[in-house]
């Protein structure tokens, strides 16, 4: 049954006034919390913001997506090794965490926690949709959360019983344009066109392109959605982020 409700689920962005109980949301996070992580450090933490001004503050930050404020609950999932070294610190041990490899393993950490915390809530009828904006603005988040430094936002999740009636499923490419045996196999022009064939030719993707004034599906993301120059700047913002929170330190 778990495995028909995952090929079935869908992004939710409208929910209902009904709370999540916290009884229900601890229950998720202990879940959550059996996932697999690098060495059992557990790099990740998350910061629950079920309170309205909160999430209005934080709104922005995520382009004022319609969840933040709709869902009951926001949360913001973090790279976490401010916890491991202040124990190891107190534990007469020197962690040398410092640096973007830990920060790799942190990140990691932080997603498996996520999605596990994800399957759990579906499983328990709730809705969620992940917010891909986190790292934009992680400097602001980073502020408006009070996160210390070795913490980094990394992903933010809505959360909240779905509302009538369910958004149809979002299209995906066929398994042959994921899955390579044994090694990669690089892919032919022809073996584009047919692997993209399906999505280009969705109603709902033909219509961006009319929306956008565009030639081919392709240019709404590259020239809309996901400009270079916008790759370009929030690098520079994310990169900044690393270095003034701990994770890029330069070895001598």
């Amino acid at each position: 049954m778990m495995l028909d409700s995952m090929k079935n689920r869908r992004s939710i962005r409208q929910y209902t006034e009904q709370d999540i109980p916290e009884t229900l949301l601890n229950e998720l996070f202990e879940v959550a919390s059996r996932a697999s992580n690098t060495g059992n450090m557990q790099l990740y933490s998350v910061v629950v913001n079920r309170d309205r001004a909160n999430r209005e503050k934080q709104a922005p930050f995520h382009f004022n997506q319609k969840m933040v404020t709709g869902a009951p609950v926001l949360l913001t999932f973090c790279a976490d090794a401010n916890r491991f070294v202040k124990w190891a610190e107190q534990r007469k041990a020197c962690a040398g965490f410092d640096n973007l490899q830990t920060f790799l393993a942190a990140t990691i950490d932080a997603l498996l926690f996520a999605q596990a915390f994800c399957d759990a809530a579906e499983a328990k009828g709730l809705g969620i949709c992940y917010l891909g904006t986190t790292a934009y603005h992680a400097d602001k988040i980073i502020e408006a959360l009070s996160l210390p430094r070795l913490v980094v936002p990394v992903v933010s999740v809505t959360a909240g019983y779905p509302a009538e009636p369910l958004p149809a499923q979002t299209e995906r490419l066929p398994l042959a344009a994921i899955i390579h045996r044994e090694a990669y196999r690089d892919y032919t022009a022809a073996a584009i066109d047919a692997l993209y064939k399906a999505k280009e030719e969705c109603v709902v993707n033909k219509q961006y392109v009319a929306e956008n004034q565009k030639e081919t599906l392709a240019q709404v993301f590259t020239d809309i959605r996901y400009t270079k120059k916008n790759n370009e700047y929030f690098s520079e913002r994310f990169l900044d982020v690393l270095k003034k929170q701990g994770f890029l330190t330069i070895p001598n």
